[in-house]
């Protein structure tokens, strides 16, 4: 079962796999398959998203289930486009399960629906990209129902796309008995304890562009964290809202008196806000073949940007003021990067603190998106106590939003037994 607190209130309680009488049903799992592919090799180059499917579909097969895996690949905009196929997937799962996983050659056709009436116990296939159909995205009952008509049971294990409604992540589950997998019990059992139950310090940690999109998050976490560390482009909106020049760099000035109020309202609460005190500094941010910065780069106090340059990372007095605070801390979550950390020259804030987070006692949760591929990229990924595999899923939890992939499973009090399980929620 999944029990998640939010502000003192059990907002969800949803029966997860464990719940449920499987041996010998056909089940329709939707997972996020939503990986990196080079598109000149046609190879995945991180499959974490794949690996982290896996204990839910064991589970089925040693349930002697029939397996039916779907989910979506890039943005196909509702046609087939061979550039976003499942192939590569369908190979990449076939290796790790060491069975063979077809993929049809469509999504609701034909050969979809022969391919599963075919299945047998103790076998899996993937259907082609749900989103090669507009259908999905628009969450249209008749795909949703054609869909679901290939299953017994739908399980929903796709937390990266768990905050949209869309026919394959909600729409199923009007027409199957819905429960969720392993990995969205896991991401709700992280997430929801450093919401509701979180060991002191808890310390927060808001990289990326822009404050508008996090404008909810920060508000939430201004209510729960004894500490929050706002870095990237969004804090150069809060350094120009107390009047800094911020030069060039990527900066909201519509959203300064927001940011006044934030950091007015932190104080209200007690909550230490921490901005950075000086940052890395560049002309430009364009690379050469071999992935160099060609333009020149220092460091400034936070104070004192100067006219035509523009801020790209924190600075290393920013990163001692950090790796301190850490140090006591003992929850902490981390959603966006402090700098490009796509640029070797702009990333050593994002990987020092990365660093700092693997060496410390504490329950260390990455948001997802931006945050966890730096975490990757740092080669620190074992490091870390739980990496979302939703940055907007994640995001919008931490708001304290309603998630339709969530909102749409069984509910434990509702539907209790094993006996009783109709499909009526």
């Amino acid at each position: 079962m999944i029990l998640v607190k939010l502000k003192g209130l059990i907002v969800m309680s949803k029966k997860t796999i464990r719940d449920i009488d499987l041996k010998g049903k056909k089940v329709l799992v939707r997972c996020d398959f939503n990986v990196p592919i080079d598109k000149k090799t046609g190879e995945i180059t991180d499959d974490r998203r794949i690996v982290e499917a896996l204990p839910t579909i064991k589970y089925l097969l040693d349930q002697k289930c029939k397996v039916i895996l779907c989910s979506h690949l890039g943005r196909p905009k509702g046609e087939a486009n061979p550039e976003y196929s499942l192939a590569p997937v369908a190979k990449r799962i076939s290796e790790l399960l060491g069975q063979e996983v077809p993929m049809s050659k469509d999504v609701i056709g034909e050969n979809a629906q022969e391919m599963s009436s075919d299945l047998k116990e103790g076998q899996v296939m993937l259907l082609e990209n749900v989103r090669f159909h507009r259908e999905e995205t628009d969450n249209d009952p008749e795909f949703a129902k054609k869909l679901a008509d290939m299953a017994e049971i739908y399980v929903n294990d796709a937390f990266g796309t768990a905050h949209r409604a869309h026919a394959s992540t909600a729409g199923v589950a009007e027409y199957l008995p819905a429960v969720s997998g392993f990995l969205i019990e896991k991401e709700l059992k992280f997430l929801g304890d450093s919401l509701d139950n979180p060991k002191r310090p808890y310390v927060a940690i808001l990289g990326g562009a822009k404050v508008s999109d996090k404008i909810s998050v920060i508000e939430s976490l201004l209510e729960k964290v004894d500490t929050l560390i706002i870095g990237g482009a969004m804090s150069y909106t809060f350094l120009k809202a107390q009047g800094y020049e911020v030069g060039d760099s990527l900066c909201e000035p519509d959203k300064c008196n927001l940011a006044l109020e934030l950091i007015k309202k932190a104080k209200e609460k007690g909550v230490n806000l921490i901005l950075p005190i000086d940052n890395v500094v560049g002309k430009d941010n364009e690379v050469d073949e071999n992935g160099k910065l060609m333009s020149e780069y220092k460091t400034v106090p936070a104070t004192q940007m100067p006219e035509g340059w523009k801020g790209f990372d924190i600075g290393e007095k920013t990163m001692e003021l950090l790796k301190h605070e850490l140090k006591s801390a003992k929850t902490v979550i981390w959603n966006g990067p402090l700098g490009m950390f796509e640029i070797d020259e702009f990333a050593k804030g994002t990987n020092t603190i990365a660093e700092a987070l693997g060496k410390i006692e504490a329950t260390t949760i990455i948001g997802g998106g931006d945050s966890a591929a730096a975490i990757e990229k740092a080669g620190l990924a074992d490091k870390m106590t739980h990496i979302s595999t939703g940055g907007g899923a994640s995001l919008e939890f931490l708001e304290g939003k309603k998630l339709p992939g969530i909102e749409c499973l069984m509910d434990k009090e509702k539907c209790c037994s094993r006996e009783d399980d109709d499909g009526d929620r």
